[in-house]
């Protein structure tokens, strides 16, 4: 994968991530049993978008 389209889905996967945690949390409040399902899966998201940002970061830069 080339440096830069790993870069833009990282930085998709942490954004989509914090609005998924946002929701999940704020259902969560509601009483909806799914929430706290949310709330989990868009923090996993933001998990996988920081690891991919390390992994861009130990990759060689190539022209």
């Amino acid at each position: 994968m080339r440096p830069k389209a790993l870069q833009t889905l990282a930085w998709v996967l942490i954004y989509s991530g914090l609005l998924l945690a946002a929701l999940g949390w704020f259902v969560q409040d509601g009483g909806a049993a799914w929430g706290h399902a949310v709330w989990i899966a868009g923090l996993a998201d933001v998990a996988v978008g920081v690891g991919l940002i390390w992994w861009r970061s130990r990759m060689k830069e190539t022209d």
